[in-house]
């Protein structure tokens, strides 16, 4: 019996007016929460499973779901759990790791996806990437972009350490602030209040501020094992997997060469760099980043 979590509902009226998000909601249910969704193209094309990661939500790929959807895939891009539209638990401790997975895996058989292609962002990938190596037969390909899928058995380097002691340390975690500080190029004022609008207040950033220490940085974590087990399926994907991470980006930088020389479907792919883009790629350079996805999407595809 799974206990009864907590959780506040960001109102709708939140979300009205945002700049270039014309998405319809959908939701489901898991574990007694609701988690949203968007779901574009049709619904017999090929999926394209878009994981977004902190602090962000689906707003992230707003300009990626559209070129995705004209090159005729069908994209899911779901609000992780205390993220965008989904709920958000209250207590700190209802997120830890596995939950974060096994509510993905809740979306995955909730809708009954299969053959999918995984774009994972941030902590995007170190659930996605953790789910498609403990479940390779559900997904065809996957494009990584600025993440990885940590055990602590390789120490977290100094940019990352900053950003967690920040994360636990600063009296306002300011949503927006930290996706501009995250970009190359400053989001216009409607783009930062976008990235705000899931939370009204601080009861509702949880989620946002567990995250950074759920990322495993000693052998001894909670996620080592279960992490190292996943990495065992990554050994062995021969089916494509793309690269694109953008060239500024310090706390994920190199982790695309590690992915390249660690798993076996990198080979002979097209990985890329997206130039003139920190962290978010997404808002620095998307139609460089579009292009490159929807290029793979349509080699891999004949």
């Amino acid at each position: 019996m799974i206990p009864k979590i907590e959780f506040l509902r960001t109102p709708d009226h939140c979300f009205e007016n945002l700049k270039d998000y014309p998405f319809l909601p959908h939701y489901t249910e898991i574990d007694g929460l609701r988690m949203h969704y968007v779901d574009e193209g049709e619904t017999h094309a090929t999926t394209v499973l878009m994981l977004h990661g902190e602090p962000t939500w689906s707003y992230l790929y707003r300009n990626i779901i559209p070129p995705v959807v004209h090159a005729g895939f069908r994209t899911i891009a779901p609000d992780l759990m205390g993220f965008g539209k989904s709920d958000k638990p209250v207590r700190r401790e209802d997120y830890t790791y596995q939950r974060h997975v096994d509510w993905i895996k809740g979306l995955i058989a909730s809708l009954n996806l299969k053959d999918i292609i995984l774009v994972c962002h941030d902590w995007g990938g170190l659930i996605g990437l953790r789910v498609a190596g403990e479940q390779p037969e559900k997904f065809s390909q996957i494009i990584a972009c600025n993440t990885f899928l940590p055990t602590g058995d390789i120490p977290a380097g100094e940019a990352f350490i900053r950003w967690r002691d920040f994360s636990q340390t600063v009296p306002e975690f300011d949503i927006g602030d930290i996706v501009r500080r995250g970009c190359k190029n400053n989001p216009a004022p409607g783009i930062i209040a976008a990235y705000n609008a899931p939370f009204p207040d601080d009861r509702y950033k949880a989620g946002a501020r567990q995250f950074p220490v759920l990322v495993p940085i000693s052998p001894d974590d909670p996620a080592t094992i279960p992490n190292r087990k996943a990495w065992e399926g990554l050994f062995a994907w021969k089916k494509p997997f793309l690269t694109a991470f953008s060239d500024s980006d310090p706390i994920t930088r190199n982790a695309d060469t590690f992915l390249q020389q660690a798993i076996p479907g990198t080979r002979g792919q097209p990985h890329t760099t997206i130039k003139n883009a920190a962290h978010f790629l997404q808002e620095d350079n998307p139609a460089e980043l579009a292009a490159a996805i929807t290029g793979f999407l349509k080699s891999a595809q004949r």
